[in-house]
């Protein structure tokens, strides 16, 4: 009985584990900060802002961990830390891929190789990479686990043309959702989710030109990162 009663328990203070690339960003650390609520614990991805990762983590009694998704060494090197880090703890209940760089805002005709190269790598191969390690070595060993990818508004819809002025970063997350959309098909019992903000106000805005924001505003409100937050948390969750 003993034995028995002690299994229980560990089983009960197992933790779920939900890793957020681009965690210390504007929508990553909002996510981030209502796992907690719904008693999941973040892996807080960062690539430059340590510290804010490291002020996160403490806040939400989660870890944080550097993941470059341009870099394919950086990816593999922290998949074998989180396998370390929970292993004994718990197990990865979900990924969101949130990482991305801001657009760069040049027509069709001006789009450089090296932008779409450096969006395509953090929006598509490096989440390809990703993906695979942590079907490999998490979610293919219960057959269960959800990703959610945040795309974005401004790749349009089958009523709705794309945005214009953004191609490159327009053409990587559309790329991340056909990447999505080949995972799901071989493994169906993946939960497999996409949200698509518009405008949110995080560092991304910055790019922008603040009178146009001011209309684009006007027209429809800025979100908050949080409102997003809770989109992904839903995703998850429900």
């Amino acid at each position: 009985m003993q034995r028995k009663r002690r299994s229980t328990m560990e089983a009960i203070n197992l933790k779920s584990y939900v890793l957020v690339t681009g965690g210390s960003g504007g929508i990553g650390s909002a996510v981030c900060r209502l796992c907690p609520s719904y008693d999941l614990t973040p892996i807080i991805g960062f690539n430059n802002n340590a510290t804010s990762a490291k002020v996160i983590a403490k806040e939400t009694k989660g870890f944080a961990v550097r993941i470059d998704m341009s870099d394919n060494n950086s990816i593999m090197k922290a998949v074998e830390f989180i396998r370390g880090k929970i292993e004994s703890s718990g197990s990865l209940t979900a990924v969101v891929l949130g990482a991305s760089p801001p657009p760069a805002l040049e027509p069709f005709l001006k789009i450089s190789s090296k932008q779409l190269s450096h969006q395509m790598n953090v929006n598509l191969i490096g989440p390809n990479l990703l993906l695979q390690n942590l079907v490999r070595h998490f979610f293919r060993k219960n057959k269960s686990g959800t990703i959610v990818g945040v795309l974005t508004e401004a790749i349009g819809s089958e009523d709705r043309p794309p945005s214009t002025g953004m191609g490159s970063y327009i053409i990587a997350k559309t790329a991340l959702k056909g990447l999505l959309s080949v995972c799901s098909a071989e493994y169906p019992w993946l939960k497999m989710r996409t949200v698509s903000p518009g405008f949110t106000k995080t560092p991304m805005l910055d790019v922008f030109d603040k009178r146009y924001l001011e209309i684009a505003n006007a027209k429809t409100p800025i979100a908050e990162p949080e409102d997003v937050a809770n989109l992904i948390i839903n995703k998850i969750v429900l």
